[in-house]
Formats: structure tokens, sequence, C-alpha cells
């Protein structure tokens, strides 16, 4: 079996990614960028937030609110999420970082790998 390269294993990752936002969150993003740097993987999702999300985020308790409830989605997902990463990389996951902005709509998800 051949080697994937680095660019193949990122497009890999940002199709999942995208699959998994579509299929787990509701919606996926307007945009995914992957990049792998040493031991840990670096997602980048544009365009994120629903329309309704859009909406709550232009209030300070409603953007916490959104913060909240994004990071917690995605923790619950975390198998998952680990699953993919190692059927596509075959490395397991030691830690999983997110955060998202309520003002941009982009979401970044960072991996490190064990």
């Amino acid at each position: 079996m051949q080697k994937k390269t680095k660019g193949q294993i990122e497009a890999e990752i940002s199709e999942a990614i995208i699959k998994f936002e579509k299929e787990y969150m509701g919606r996926g993003p307007k945009e995914t960028k992957t990049y792998l740097i040493d031991d840990m993987i670096f997602v980048r999702l544009k365009g994120v937030l629903t329309p309704a999300e859009e909406q709550l985020s232009k209030s300070p308790d409603g953007a916490d609110l959104i913060k909240r409830t994004r990071v917690q989605l995605l923790e619950s997902a975390r198998v998952l999420l680990e699953n993919i990463i190692d059927h596509i990389t075959g490395d397991k996951i030691k830690s999983l970082h997110t955060d998202i902005s309520t003002k941009t709509g982009e979401r970044v998800i960072v991996f490190t790998l064990k």
C-alpha cells in the first residue's frame, strides 16, 4: 500500500470534518482547511454559525452561550473525532482543543497526537 502524502492526509481530514459537522452538528462549514504541523493537526473551519446563532451572537450572553454549547457538543463527540483522525492518520489523539469566534463564524480544532 502506498503511503499517503501530507496533502492527501490534510484533504482527507478536511473532508471528514465537513461530513462530521453536517451529520453531527446539523450544518457544515462553508470552508475547511487542515494543516499537519509536527505532532499536531490544526483544522480551521469558516462559516460555521447558523443564522440563528448569528442573531444570538449579537449579545454578550448569546455569544457566550454559543461558545459553551459548541465546545460541549464537540467534547461529547470526542470519541467520534478521535476515531476519524485515527482512521485517516493511524495516530491516536492525545488531546483536543477548540474555540469558536462568534464575530467571524470561524472555529479552530487542534488535535495533538500521541
